[in-house]
């Protein structure tokens, strides 16, 4: 059966890469500067530093609507799918896999909603083997597996340049956001079952990336297999960069090594300078 997959835009896939893949994604909204945007459509990271810069509020972002799903399988079934994989952000970061099971019911074909657990790379990883595994002639079920297999092994840690976008989402207090800037202490956090958590916290970029070298390595280390990193940054393309030659010249062992800027949701949440990585094993 001809499978469609569908996504979201923080899955932050290049534009070439979704053409090439053959998949489509339903966009987020930002809510900046009295207006409603759409991720990567309307507005870019850029858009929102510049803006938060020049005195503009921090944005707020929301999830689609059951309806932008309901269009995205619509067209997927009239381009020929005869059944669809969705594959969406965190439920625990959003209501976007709740708006994405939702529009089934209006699906001229079976749909497939699945909680990538994820977020950016996290969940464009997860595409991009669906994807490869669809053009190969793998089975729904099959994808499905392997996509559990792989979510298992998933870690991403990052640290943020500063507390003021965390602060207004609630991740931080505001003791810890004042003690940090006068600190220069860098938190670092992760994700564990689809939510944000601290995983430490260092003082100045230098020990956050020997950090995340240390605890990368340690991954590679405990599973079998190859793991596959990608970097991430908001507007600090720089920081993801020495990121990876860090991890090069640690002698970590990992494939890819592409580096992607994060979208303007998640760039609403944790603000510019932002750098990290996600990896998983294969």
């Amino acid at each position: 059966m001809k499978l469609a997959i569908v996504t979201d835009s923080t899955c932050d896939l290049r534009a070439e890469q979704i053409e090439r893949l053959g998949i489509s994604t339903v966009p987020l909204y930002v809510n900046f500067k009295g207006k409603m945007h759409r991720d990567w459509v309307d507005i870019t990271p850029r858009d929102i530093v510049e803006g938060v810069k020049s005195g503009a509020d921090l944005p707020t972002t929301s999830q689609p609507s059951p309806k932008d799903f309901e269009e995205a399988y619509e067209a997927a079934a009239g381009a020929g799918a005869e059944q669809i994989l969705v594959i969406t952000i965190s439920s625990e970061f959003s209501g976007t896999f709740n708006s994405a099971s939702l529009a089934k019911e209006a699906s001229p074909v079976p749909v497939t909603a699945y909680d990538s657990r994820a977020a950016s790379m996290g969940i464009g990883n997860l595409v991009q083997i669906a994807a490869e595994m669809r053009d190969e002639g793998a089975e729904l079920d099959a994808i499905v597996a392997e996509l559990d297999r792989v979510r298992a092994t998933l870690l991403v840690l990052f640290s943020v340049d500063t507390l003021d976008f965390l602060l207004k989402g609630g991740r931080v207090s505001k003791a810890s956001a004042l003690l940090g800037g006068l600190l220069n202490i860098k938190p670092i956090l992760t994700v564990t079952d689809g939510k944000i958590v601290p995983f430490g916290k260092v003082r100045g970029t230098k020990k956050a990336i020997a950090e995340l070298v240390t605890q990368f390595k340690s991954h590679a280390e405990r599973h079998d297999g190859t793991m596959v990193v990608d970097f991430l940054h908001c507007q600090d393309p720089e920081a993801a960069e020495r990121l990876k030659a860090a991890m090069a010249s640690a002698g970590v062992r990992f494939t890819s090594g592409h580096t992607y800027e994060i979208g303007a949701v998640i760039a609403a949440h944790v603000g510019p300078g932002t750098f990290g990585a996600y990896a998983h094993v294969r």
